[in-house]
């Protein structure tokens, strides 16, 4: 979560608090939601199974947007795109420099 850089659209260094942050499950550990809540960034992140039925036991009942979360689907397209590119689904590149410039030319490939 430390890496989330929004890059602005006129000269400046990249803000480090987006407006709203979009997760899978995989994101909702107490950890990143703490995390968040301590930056104050607001986020759409679904709880697993065992969290909602934590959450159930004390009282608390879980706060969704669903609208926000359908937004979601295009990040995951991009991913499904780029995924098309044998040598980033495999990742034949070992250092994460190499893998990192791959996904950037792939995505300029893809844009343009």
């Amino acid at each position: 979560m430390e890496g989330i850089r929004v890059p602005r659209l006129g000269p400046g260094r990249p803000r480090v608090r987006p407006d709203h942050v979009l997760g899978d499950k995989g994101y909702s550990s107490k950890a990143i939601r703490a995390w968040l809540r301590r930056r104050g960034i607001p986020h759409t992140i679904p709880e697993r199974a065992d969290q909602l039925a934590n959450r159930a036991r004390r009282g608390r009942p879980p706060g969704f947007d669903r609208e926000a979360y359908k937004h979601r689907n295009v990040v995951e397209r991009c991913f499904n795109r780029l995924k098309q590119w044998r040598g980033i689904a495999t990742r034949y590149d070992k250092s994460a420099q190499f893998y990192e410039a791959a996904v950037t030319l792939a995505s300029l490939l893809m844009w343009a």
